[in-house]
């Protein structure tokens, strides 16, 4: 009777939203459209270069990657310094967006490693970006460039340690029961799978290599030369596949000849070979079965895992809160009105909507620049970038899918407190 009656009240209010929908509402329609702008930019920029490519190291890593390997290096009884600057270092190299770095984050967590490390992982990747914290620094100060990167160097250690002390408990019971399994023997040598798993690294990070403002410097010539390091790392991958899983080697040469024309008729719109490589290669897996086929499937669980999540956070953010180019339901005047000044009540504001707000990789810089034109603080800007790149209402509800309702509860507060913090006393100082 009382799951009827749930069902009947479940009913009455979708039924009582969808009768007074607001349709005539002029910022209601326009936040349904920026909402579809948003997943269709997503969709387009990030779906295929950022979360594919994840989404297959994911993958590998539950099946290659040893549980004995994650323990001794991230595991909950592993040394708290190689642990923490392992997690810090790999997630600081990828320099992926809050979303892109779920897959990766899920793989690790479900092979063994500890809470803290994990959680260090999950919010440096996106958070420690070089090329973010320079392009801060030249556009909107060096003393805010400086403070993002010292800031998020050490929210990455010490989000990973208060996950790790609030959960100790449970920490120490997946030590103990990490430390009575058996070593487990290692099928490939260590440098073999490295280079495996670096190929596949270099193709996440140069298909996403971000246009720098200035066409000179290193940045400037690797991004002019990224489709061919793509492309390189790509044959890499192609290769050591077939040297590991004895895939036929006629096969991967016949997809790759496809995937040369295609990028030849296709010059100006290399998403095109991309995706066609990336599904000649998934073809060929499933073809080969044994691990190729292991790798592919769990993959693709991965994908299933994630990707609906991800799109209906991505629907709902852009609703709420807009694309960079309009404004969602929540007038960005109101948004601007209350992160004016160095109050924590405005520190604590920044950090909240940045953390609901989903920014891709460089995109939170212009956003800020313009808030701090319309009178954004200097302290509320600092923490709008330290918690808007590593969180977003997205990549809340899959971490909520990985590790629990309490346990995300308790990471997207640590980052918010500490971010509202760090504002408040950057803003006293400057």
């Amino acid at each position: 009777m009382k799951r009827e009656l749930r069902v009947l009240l479940l009913f009455a209010g979708a039924f009582a939203l969808l009768y007074n929908l607001p349709v005539e509402s002029e910022r209601f329609t326009g936040a349904v459209l920026e909402a579809l702008k948003l997943v269709r930019w997503y969709a387009r920029e990030h779906v295929l270069l950022c979360l594919v490519p994840a989404f297959f190291i994911a993958g590998a890593i539950s099946v290659f990657v040893s549980q004995a390997s994650v323990m001794k290096y991230l595991g909950a009884g592993a040394n708290k310094v190689l642990a923490y600057g392992v997690a810090s270092v790999s997630g600081g190299i990828l320099a992926v967006c809050s979303c892109t770095v779920l897959p990766l984050f899920a793989g690790i967590y479900r092979m063994g490693a500890g809470l803290g490390p994990a959680c260090a992982f999950l919010y440096s990747g996106p958070a420690i970006n070089v090329l973010a914290i320079v392009l801060t620094a030249r556009v909107l100060g060096v003393e805010l460039g400086v403070a993002r990167g010292v800031a998020a160097v050490s929210f990455s250690v010490l989000v990973g340690f208060v996950m790790a002390f609030l959960f100790r408990e449970e920490e120490k019971e997946k030590a103990l029961a990490q430390a009575s399994q058996p070593p487990v023997e290692t099928k490939r040598p260590l440098w073999l799978d490295g280079l495996f798993f670096a190929s596949m690294v270099g193709v996440l990070v140069f298909a996403n290599w971000g246009k720098p403002d200035v066409e000179v410097g290193l940045w400037a010539l690797v991004y002019g030369a990224k489709w061919w390091l793509t492309a390189a790392f790509a044959a890499l991958l192609a290769v050591l596949s077939v040297l590991m899983f004895r895939l036929k080697a006629w096969e991967v040469l016949l997809a790759a000849v496809g995937v040369a024309a295609l990028a030849a008729v296709f010059r100006g719109n290399p998403v095109v070979p991309f995706a066609a490589g990336t599904a000649a290669f998934a073809t060929v897996l499933f073809r080969r079965g044994g691990e190729a086929g292991e790798w592919l499937s769990s993959s693709w669980t991965f994908a299933k895992m994630i990707l609906p999540l991800l799109f209906g956070g991505v629907l709902a953010a852009g609703f709420f809160l807009g694309t960079p180019g309009g404004e969602g339901i929540i007038p960005g005047s109101w948004v601007a009105s209350l992160v004016g000044g160095n109050s924590l009540a405005a520190n604590f504001f920044a950090s909240v909507s940045g953390a609901f707000m989903y920014f891709a990789t460089l995109t939170e810089v212009p956003i800020v620049q313009g808030l701090l034109n319309a009178g954004m603080g200097k302290g509320p800007a600092l923490a709008l970038l330290l918690a808007g790149p590593a969180l977003s209402l997205p990549n809340m509800l899959v971490i909520r899918s990985i590790m629990g309702t309490k346990k995300t509860v308790v990471f997207v507060s640590t980052v918010v407190v500490m971010a509202t913090l760090s504002g408040a006393i950057y803003g006293a100082l400057f």
